[in-house]
C-alpha cells in the first residue's frame, strides 16, 4: 500500500497522464484538416454529379461535370479565404463568437449569391476577354477551365500559408492569362482590365477613407464628449439607420429586380423610409441597453455590439453577391457553351450553378475559416466593436456600389484596406494628441524610443506582406493559367 502512495509513483503518473491529454490533443489537431478535406472532396464530387444529372445526357456532360467540381473547388477556397475578410473583425472586436460569425456569415453569404450574385458573374464570363478571338466553342471551354483551377490553385495555396489574398484577383488573372495562352495578347479586353485594375487601388483606399471617416465621426461625437453615454444614445441609431439605408437601397436594386423592376430613385426612396424606420425603432433599444452603464468607453463598447453585427451581416451579403462570380463565372460561359455550342451569346445563369457557388463558399468558411478570419481580426491592428464597425460598415458600402455597377472589385482590397485606414487614423490621431499634450507640457519634449513603437498602431510587416500578395496574384495566376490551358489543349488534340 505504501509503495502505491509513493510520491514518485504519482509523479510518473501525472507525466503519463499528461502525455496522453497532449496525444489526444494532438491526434484531434491533425484529424480536423483531415475531416475537413474529407467533407471538401465530398462536396466537389457531389457538385460534379449534380451538373452531370441537370445538364442531362451529352456528348459535353463529363465537360461540365468536371467544371463544376473546379467551380466547387474554387467556392470553397472563397470561403476559406475571402469571408474572413467580412467575418475578421467582428471576432477580433469579441463581438462575435468563431461560431456565430459562421453561422452569420453562410446565411448572409448564400442569400446574396443566390438573390444579388448575376451581374458580376457576366462580367467575368465575357468582359475580361473577347470570345470572338478565341475561335471555336472548344477552345474557349478549355480556356474557361483553365482559368477555374488556375485561381483555385492559388488561392487554396495563399490560405494554406495564412495570407489573405483576392480571389478576383486570382479569378480575373486566370481568364486573362487563359486568353492570351489560347489567341494572343489581342484577345484581352485591356479597356476592361484597366478599369477593373484601377477599382483595385481605389476600392481600398477609398474603403480607409471611409473607415476612418466614420471613426473620426465616433470619435468626435461619441468618444470625446463629456457624457459619452447620452452622446451614443443619440448617434449609435443614426449609424445603424445609415446601415439599414444603405442595406435596403441595394436589396432593392439588386434583389428584387427578378420579381419588380425597381430603378435607382425608387430604390434610394426605399432606402431612406428603411432607414428612418430602423433609426426609430433602434432608439428605445439603444436606451434600454444603456441604462446603468459607466460613463467610460468600455461602456460604448456593450453599445455598439448589435450595430457591428448587423453589419456583418450586411457585408457577407454584399460579398455573396460580389464574388460568387469568381467561382461560377467560368462556370457559367463553359455549361452554356456545353449545352448550345454558343460561345458569343450573352451569358445566362442556372439557378444549379449559383447553388454551386452559394454553398461551396458556405462550406469552404465553415471548414477551413477559422485561420483567417484570426488573422484579419487580430493581427493587423487591435479591433474594438466600434473600430471594427467602421470597417464592416464602410467595406459593405464599397462592395454594394461597386456590385451594383457590375464591376468586379475585390473584397479583399476593401476589407482590409479598411482595417489599415483605421489603424493608420488612430496613428495620426494619437500623434496629434500628444502633440498637442507637448505644447501643454513643454518638460516632455523628449520620447523614447519605446513610446514611438507603440504608437506605431498598424504592423508594418504584415502590411507589407499582403500588399506585396496582392501584386503577385495576378501574375502568378495568369501564368497557371496559360501552363494549365496548353495543357489541356494538347490533351483534348
Amino acid at each position: 500500500m505504501s509503495n502505491n502512495l509513493d510520491p514518485r509513483h504519482l509523479e510518473t503518473l501525472d507525466r503519463d497522464l499528461g502525455r496522453l491529454s497532449n496525444l489526444e490533443s494532438a491526434t484531434s489537431f491533425a484529424a480536423r484538416p483531415i475531416i475537413g478535406g474529407g467533407i471538401a472532396l465530398v462536396f466537389i464530387a457531389v457538385a460534379g454529379l449534380a451538373a452531370a444529372l441537370f445538364f442531362g445526357q451529352s456528348s459535353n456532360t463529363l465537360i461540365v461535370a468536371i467544371a463544376a467540381a473546379f467551380g466547387a473547388y474554387m467556392a470553397l477556397n472563397i470561403g476559406a479565404n475571402d469571408v474572413a475578410n467580412n467575418m475578421g473583425p467582428a471576432v477580433g472586436a469579441k463581438a462575435l463568437s468563431m461560431g456565430g460569425a459562421i453561422l452569420i456569415a453562410a446565411v448572409f453569404e448564400s442569400a446574396g449569391a443566390l438573390l444579388a450574385g448575376g451581374d458580376v458573374v457576366k462580367t467575368i464570363a465575357k468582359g475580361i476577354i473577347d470570345p470572338e478571338s478565341l475561335g471555336t466553342t472548344e477552345v474557349f471551354i478549355w480556356a474557361m477551365m483553365a482559368a477555374l483551377l488556375a485561381s483555385a490553385l492559388w488561392v487554396n495555396l495563399a490560405t494554406w500559408v495564412g495570407a489573405p489574398v483576392s480571389t478576383t484577383h486570382s479569378v480575373v488573372g486566370g481568364v486573362m492569362g487563359a486568353g492570351i495562352a489560347a489567341a494572343g495578347f489581342g484577345a484581352v479586353s485591356w479597356g476592361t482590365m484597366s478599369k477593373i485594375a484601377a477599382s483595385w487601388v481605389i476600392s481600398p483606399v477609398l474603403g480607409g477613407l471611409i473607415a476612418a471617416g466614420f471613426l473620426w465621426f465616433i470619435k468626435v461625437r461619441i468618444v470625446y464628449q463629456e457624457d459619452k453615454i447620452a452622446a451614443a444614445r443619440k448617434w449609435v441609431p443614426v449609424l445603424v439607420g445609415i446601415m439599414a439605408g444603405a442595406f435596403a437601397s441595394y436589396l432593392a436594386i439588386k434583389g428584387l429586380k427578378k420579381i419588380i423592376k425597381i430603378d435607382l430613385q425608387m430604390a434610394l426612396m426605399i432606402g431612406a423610409a428603411a432607414g428612418i424606420l430602423v433609426w426609430a425603432a433602434t432608439i428605445p433599444l439603444i436606451k434600454k441597453q444603456s441604462e446603468g452603464l459607466e460613463n467610460r468607453n468600455k461602456s460604448l463598447k456593450v453599445l455598439f455590439g448589435i450595430p457591428l453585427v448587423v453589419s456583418a451581416a450586411l457585408l457577407s451579403f454584399a460579398h455573396g453577391a460580389n464574388d460568387v462570380a469568381n467561382a461560377v463565372g467560368p462556370l457559367a460561359a463553359i455549361v452554356q457553351a456545353s449545352g448550345t455550342g454558343d460561345f458569343l451569346a450573352s451569358v445566362s445563369i442556372p439557378f444549379w450553378v449559383m447553388i454551386i457557388g452559394a454553398f461551396g463558399i458556405s462550406f469552404g468558411l465553415f471548414l477551413f475559416g477559422p485561420k483567417l478570419i484570426k488573422m484579419v481580426g487580430d493581427q493587423i491592428t487591435k479591433l474594438n466593436p466600434m473600430r471594427a464597425y467602421c470597417v464592416a460598415l464602410s467595406a459593405a458600402i464599397t462592395v454594394i456600389v461597386a456590385s451594383w455597377l457590375g464591376l468586379p472589385v475585390s473584397s479583399t482590397h476593401i476589407a482590409v484596406g479598411g482595417v489599415f485606414g483605421v489603424g493608420f487614423f488612430r496613428e495620426w490621431y494619437t500623434e496629434r494628441r500628444i502633440k498637442k499634450a507637448r505644447v501643454a507640457m513643454p518638460e516632455r519634449k523628449q520620447y523614447s524610443r519605446e513610446e514611438r513603437r507603440r504608437r506605431k498602431l498598424v504592423r508594418r510587416s504584415h502590411f507589407l506582406t499582403i500588399a506585396a500578395a496582392w501584386i503577385i496574384t495576378v501574375p502568378a495566376t495568369a501564368i497557371i493559367s496559360a501552363m494549365l490551358f496548353l495543357l489541356l489543349n494538347s490533351f483534348s488534340s
